[in-house]
């Protein structure tokens, strides 16, 4: 695991600072995800992670994606190119290569978990999502979109209708952005972080073959 490279939508996990010295570089928080990470080494498998909430996002991407060129009067399409560095790995959503911006897609799980004010934003796993975004397409800035638009109704369950069927309200109150601005700092705090966890990986890798070693017969 020398060459691990963190994906940008979990830099964030392991970007928290340490609450004391003796946790040294990486936070408790950041080395029980690391952890995770070595455990799908070791099986080789990948934990992957589902739920209603994600599926929505999946499903309903290209919808939201379209009211955001109309709100905005744009013309962005989807992105499908993964770029990686010696560090990150990613596929963003959305890149204007021109502006030098970028877009990420966050679709709110209903009408009530929408974030109608700037307030309710500014998420940290989300800001340095962007950050790693920002690295890897060299870009000057990139907008997290959160957008409210209909649930499909076979992921709603028992919750009300109401919450979840929003095409009638304008689409303009459906939209709502907050910008990141590159800041090369905290990118090489960011790769600092990266180095630190490579080491930790193969710190963890090499106690679990200790403490696993086959019984001789």
């Amino acid at each position: 695991m020398r060459d691990l490279k963190i994906r940008a939508s979990c830099v964030g996990k392991i970007m928290a600072e340490p609450r004391t010295k003796s946790e040294g570089i990486l936070s408790v928080g950041a080395k029980t995800y690391l952890r995770e990470i070595a455990k799908q080494e070791i099986f080789g498998v990948e934990f992957e992670v589902s739920s209603k909430e994600m599926e929505k996002g999946n499903e309903v991407e290209p919808e939201s994606i379209e009211m955001l060129n109309r709100v905005r009067g744009l013309s962005l399409v989807k992105n499908t190119e993964r770029k990686t560095n010696k560090f990150l790995t990613g596929e963003c959503d959305l890149f204007d290569k021109a502006a030098r911006k970028g877009y990420d897609m966050k679709n709110a799980w209903s009408a009530k978990t929408f974030p109608g004010w700037l307030i309710d934003c500014g998420d940290k796993v989300y800001e340095w999502q962007m950050r790693a975004y920002m690295q890897l397409w060299d870009a000057d800035e990139w907008e997290v979109v959160h957008a409210l638009v209909d649930t499909p109704q076979r992921l709603i369950g028992f919750e009300p209708i109401q919450m979840h069927i929003v095409s009638h309200i304008p689409e303009h109150m459906r939209i709502t952005g907050w910008i990141v601005e590159r800041d090369f700092a905290k990118e090489r705090l960011m790769i600092e972080r990266v180095e630190a966890a490579r080491e930790y990986v193969m710190e963890v890798i090499q106690e679990f073959d200790e403490n696993h070693r086959e019984a001789v017969a």
